[in-house]
């Protein structure tokens, strides 16, 4: 394996000799709440968040929604997108047992259809069919990522075993040059790191 890539710190994983990688961040990722469109809930204190995937709230009426049923939806125990949000959004809160979904559009598709349900996604997968929620009042975009006013995200790592190699090194320099960071990086719902 010439690059390997992660969504977190190779340190941050059990089984990793991190000393003998280094670390090349070309992109950021924004990760955002997510909640059925008819809990009737589009902000809530992170606090509320943290009691939410912890179990203490399971009622969207405990936070100003419908009196439903809170069905909590997580990603997959080894998911970068796990980590980061219990990092960053539950603020190292282990969450309950719930449903795990492999896949961010799976998530997606299954907030949208189950009533009452919460989950997080990653920014670029953020659309219409469910509700993004605010924390505190600050909404889950891009220029908040940028501000650190919204602080659920993480780099995008593309790792390598010791020093590459120039071929390789040619490839991750291309990897942050404004064509890349600019055009692709952006077009994916990613933040560009330059």
């Amino acid at each position: 394996v010439t690059i390997g890539n992660s969504d977190v710190f190779a340190e941050e994983r059990d089984g990793v000799d991190a000393s003998k990688l280094v670390d090349h961040k070309v992109a950021v990722v924004g990760m955002a709440p997510i909640v059925n469109k008819d809990t009737g809930v589009k902000d809530i204190t992170k606090q509320e968040l943290i009691d939410i995937f912890t179990g203490k709230i399971t009622n969207w009426k405990e936070v100003g929604g419908k009196d439903q049923k809170i069905n909590v939806v997580n990603r997959a125990n080894g998911s970068g997108t796990r980590a980061t949000f219990e990092k960053w959004g539950l603020d190292g809160a282990t969450p309950i047992q719930s449903q795990e979904q492999d896949s961010s559009g799976t998530v997606r598709q299954l907030v949208s259809q189950t009533p009452g349900a919460i989950s997080y996604l990653a920014f670029s997968y953020l659309d219409d069919s469910t509700q993004a929620l605010s924390i505190d009042g600050v909404e889950p975009k891009e220029e908040n990522v940028a501000d650190n006013s919204w602080g659920i995200w993480s780099y995008e790592h593309m790792y390598t075993n010791g020093k590459p190699s120039p071929e390789v090194q040619k490839f991750l320099d291309y990897m942050m040059t404004e064509e890349i960071q600019e055009g692709p990086v952006k077009e994916l719902g990613y933040l560009p790191i330059t």
